[in-house]
């Protein structure tokens, strides 16, 4: 099996633990959480091994001699320990810097986003990345902040959104910095771009009847993943106009989750963070095809 979203290695120990025969190959980018991973899981010995590194770089360079899994796991969400503990300013409740990148070695921290993005740009991101109706307001805000001084932590941003919006919107069933921070969270580490190539060289790095699971958390992943099941299980999935078939007319999987699953009411009462999450399943017939991929990517953006 690989856990291509390891986090603290709570899905791995699951698993470990249930199927005694079992060998995981664990995945993170984030090297701090990895090392917790490491330590939780060392009671199950040589059965557990790591790798660190984004999952879309993993599958892509997948050695074509390495044996093939059986079961490949994806659980799209942000582990309780980057809210809790990594101090990366993931979570408004805390005043921590500004930064949300799970590898805090590369790319562009939220802070760089909210200080140099110009208002449109801001604005168009806040609403593509969560829905957030009120995005225009919120970018104008944090602009009009910024010039006197840089936005630099998780509280300073959260409260300039509270005071951007209007009296009604403050006193919601969340937050009114929620969104804007999830969406913050995804520009950051480029969550959406890299899932439509991850899940479509996991499915053929997977072994023929192995099953590929993905659990999402917010509809614009979910629709990522339900839309590329769908497509691998189509016979056909050549344009209308085109006179031939060349994708290969034969389902590339057996779509096993019809509908989601979903938490139940008890589950959430034990584990709040599961409200929003969704389980998709399929199990591979056969190696996809480009086709399969070019239909969803423009969903990533």
């Amino acid at each position: 099996m690989i856990d291509s979203t390891l986090g603290e290695g709570g899905h791995s120990n699951a698993f470990l633990s249930k199927f005694p025969s079992l060998h995981i190959l664990g995945l993170d980018r984030d090297k701090t959480i990895q090392a917790r991973a490491r330590e939780r899981l060392s009671v199950y010995g040589d059965r557990m091994d790591f790798y660190n590194g984004w999952f879309n770089e993993f599958y892509a360079n997948y050695p074509s001699d390495k044996e093939k899994p059986n079961i490949i796991l994806f659980d799209l969400g942000i582990s309780v320990y980057h809210y809790e503990k990594s101090g990366r300013g993931f979570s408004f409740r805390y005043d921590e810097p500004l930064d949300m990148r799970l590898n805090f070695e590369e790319g562009e921290s939220a802070s760089d986003i909210v200080n140099n993005w110009r208002e449109e740009e801001l604005a168009n991101m806040i609403y593509l990345y969560s829905d957030e109706k009120m995005s225009r307001r919120i970018a104008r805000a944090i602009v009009e902040a910024r010039t006197g001084g840089k936005i630099e932590s998780s509280k300073q941003l959260a409260e300039i959104i509270y005071n951007a919006v209007p009296g009604n919107y403050k006193h919601g069933n969340i937050h009114p910095a929620t969104r804007t921070f999830q969406a913050l969270r995804i520009a950051v580490n480029s969550e959406l771009r890299r899932l439509p190539q991850a899940l479509h060289d996991a499915f053929n790095v997977l072994a023929v009847g192995g099953k590929l699971g993905v659990i999402t958390f917010h509809s614009l992943e979910d629709r990522i993943v339900k839309n590329y099941f769908r497509n691998l299980g189509k016979k056909c999935i050549c344009p209308p106009q085109q006179a031939q078939c060349t994708c290969g007319g034969q389902p590339c999987a057996e779509i096993l989750t019809r509908k989601p699953v979903e938490p139940t009411a008890e589950e959430v009462k034990t584990n709040s963070p599961s409200r929003s999450a969704k389980l998709r399943v399929v199990r591979k017939l056969r190696d996809a095809t480009e086709m399969h991929k070019l239909a969803i990517e423009q969903e990533a953006m």
